[in-house]
């Protein structure tokens, strides 16, 4: 079977940090930062409403990813762009992880009003 197109594999998601992010070095020199991602939501499948709640393996590979989540702490609202593939190479191995392309860092907080009274 010929791969899909890049576009068939790409999954958005919002969460927060649920460990903080371990970062390490491959031995081609490629930076690694992982991370788990927790998500929680409301959704509406069959016209009802039900919650969706997750645990996703991040992977984040290069420099500008690891300043970026490596200074993260547990719970830190992030939305992650990117492919899922398997967790390592092994043939009958199915676990899934998430390979980060783009990380958006949200405030954890809403802004404050600017409306003058």
């Amino acid at each position: 079977m010929p791969p899909a197109p890049s576009a068939d594999n790409c999954l958005l998601i919002a969460g927060q940090l649920a460990e903080s992010c371990e970062t390490r070095t491959s031995p081609s020199g490629v930076t690694i930062s992982r991370f788990l991602l927790e998500h929680h939501s409301g959704q509406i499948e069959a016209g009802i409403a039900r919650e969706a709640r997750c645990r996703i393996p991040v992977m984040a590979c290069g420099e500008g990813f690891a300043r970026a989540v490596g200074r993260l702490p547990q719970g830190a609202p992030v939305r992650v762009r990117g492919f899922i593939s398997r967790a390592n190479s092994r043939e009958g191995e199915y676990r899934l992880v998430l390979h980060a392309v783009h990380i958006d860092i949200l405030n954890a907080k809403p802004p404050e009003s600017s409306e003058s009274s």
